[in-house]
């Protein structure tokens, strides 16, 4: 199943349409993506294939470019912009228009077939390849929040540690090393000497008794002190933030 059918006009959008089918595809996963040139096996009847991919997707996304409105084809029964749009609404899907460039605006239902008129009233989104980072930013959030599936394998998502949770690295540790409650900040210990950088939470660093707890902006030593513990404390923590 395709999460994401990507909708566009030979000659209005086939370019826009294959940077967004990258970007979204990077983020998301090429399968999750359907764009007929990519998606559609060789020798394989494309009518069936692009219906049946429009059916099982969650979202469409309707490119309009400037030359879109007025097109000659524009709501024909064998047009195959008009007809995956259509099948779109037929089934419930969601059609969200997108608008290539800075000056192409939403069509009206006056600008429109009937078949289409719909499509007038939906909320859309816009791709101005002069704002290229920033859009597909855009496009590629408003999608993973409408859509679980993609959001579940949203690449962006998971390139940052999640709140709550702590990474470790330990070397040449020699005894035990515990972790006790959470722990947000660097902790490196060489033989006897511990240094501690950015720490929130309460720790114990061997060997022995030896624990040191962080709490309030204040520091409490507790067991035997063998050899010394030095801290080193950084900044302040911020909060994270077919022709068509």
């Amino acid at each position: 199943m395709s999460d994401v059918f990507i909708n566009y006009r030979s000659g209005d959008g086939d370019q826009a349409a294959a940077t967004i089918q990258g970007a979204l595809s990077t983020r998301f996963g090429t399968e999750r993506i359907y764009y007929a040139s990519k998606s559609i096996p060789p020798g394989t009847p494309f009518d069936g294939h692009l219906i049946q991919g429009v059916r099982r997707s969650g979202v469409l996304l309707a490119l309009i470019g400037p030359g879109w409105i007025g097109h000659r084809r524009l709501g024909d029964a064998d047009d195959w912009v008009s007809r995956e749009i259509q099948e779109a609404f037929l089934c419930d899907i969601r059609v969200i228009p997108v608008l290539l460039g800075r000056t192409t605006e939403r069509p009206t239902r006056e600008q429109l077939p009937r078949n289409l008129a719909k499509l007038a009233d939906c909320q859309g989104l816009r791709y101005d390849h002069r704002n290229n980072e920033n859009d597909l930013k855009q496009i590629g959030d408003a999608l993973a929040r409408l859509v679980p599936e993609l959001a579940a394998a949203d690449h962006e998502a998971h390139e940052d540690t999640p709140s709550g949770t702590t990474q470790n690295t330990a070397g040449d540790v020699h005894g035990t090393s515990v972790q006790a409650h959470t722990v947000n900040g660097d902790i490196s210990s060489v033989r006897d000497v511990s240094s501690v950088k950015d720490a929130h939470g309460v720790f114990h660093i061997g060997p022995g008794s030896r624990s040191v707890h962080m709490r309030d902006g204040g520091t409490y030593v507790e067991g035997d002190n063998n050899g010394g513990i030095r801290q080193s404390f950084g900044g302040s923590r911020q909060e994270s933030d077919v022709e068509r």
